[in-house]
């Protein structure tokens, strides 16, 4: 890996980071020169396979696992990274739950599950890592949304609902934390190349190839470019923003 690159000297911590999109992010950062918080849940196994090919690469990478809707867990994972590394300058916020039940069929506790993790876990960190940053000298923020939010998609109401609420947090955060030099932006991937785990459901069919106009899904590498556009140097007079990475199928 490139410990001399563009963001070396930076440390980023990526949620959800064991598989897929959140993988790719980190590998992406680390590529880069950034030393990385790998967090996730409770995947420990899949946490240290990301760690270990960071290390192996010759990057720097250490685990992490917290739940991201406690603000206890969340403290410490904070707390550690910045003993570990020094401070925190990035936060990808991608850690979040999918489902797909009718909105009939929605109980509360589902509901409040999801937002827990997408809201609820993207302020608790936001909070959490911005004192860090200011001292620091400021910062980047990454959240990642999704494309259901703004076109509608059927048993994804808890979903779409979270992610709406995340971009306006950001748009927020965005002003308030400009003063001190932070960035906060998100990144709304459309269909995306990757293994969805049984509890996602099947993917939604108005998201299939056809109607995308690239006739493609997005590659793993396609939404973790965005992520590290944002959090380097040519992203630092973007803020407030939600970047669409869909291949058309949603313009905004």
């Amino acid at each position: 890996m490139n410990m001399q690159g563009t963001l070396s000297g930076k440390v980023a911590l990526v949620t959800g980071a064991g598989k897929n999109i959140g993988r790719a992010i980190a590998l992406r950062l680390a590529a880069d020169g950034a030393c990385v918080v790998v967090n996730g849940r409770r995947d420990a196994a899949a946490l240290e396979a990301v760690v270990s090919e960071i290390n192996g690469r010759g990057g720097q990478a250490v685990m992490a696992l917290a739940d991201v809707s406690d603000p206890a867990a969340v403290g410490r994972m904070v707390s550690d990274a910045a003993a570990a590394f020094g401070g925190i300058d990035i936060l990808v916020s991608n850690a979040g739950l999918r489902r797909q039940t009718p909105f009939l069929d929605m109980s509360l506790d589902e509901w409040r599950e999801i937002l827990s993790v997408a809201l609820d876990g993207a302020f608790i960190l936001a909070r959490a890592v911005a004192p860090h940053m200011i001292r620091r000298g400021g910062g980047a923020i990454v959240a990642l949304s999704g494309i259901s939010t703004h076109i509608g998609t059927a048993n994804r109401c808890h979903v779409s609902a979270s992610k709406a609420g995340l971009e306006g947090l950001i748009r927020a955060l965005a002003i308030e934390l400009a003063p001190h030099g932070i960035t906060a932006n998100c990144v709304a991937p459309g269909s995306v190349d990757t293994v969805r785990g049984e509890s996602a459901g099947g993917r939604p069919t108005n998201l299939d190839d056809a109607s995308i106009p690239l006739r493609r899904k997005a590659t793993l590498e396609d939404i973790a470019g965005m992520v590290r556009h944002l959090a380097g140097p040519d992203g630092a007079y973007i803020t407030g923003q939600t970047i669409h990475v869909n291949g058309g199928r949603y313009l905004a």
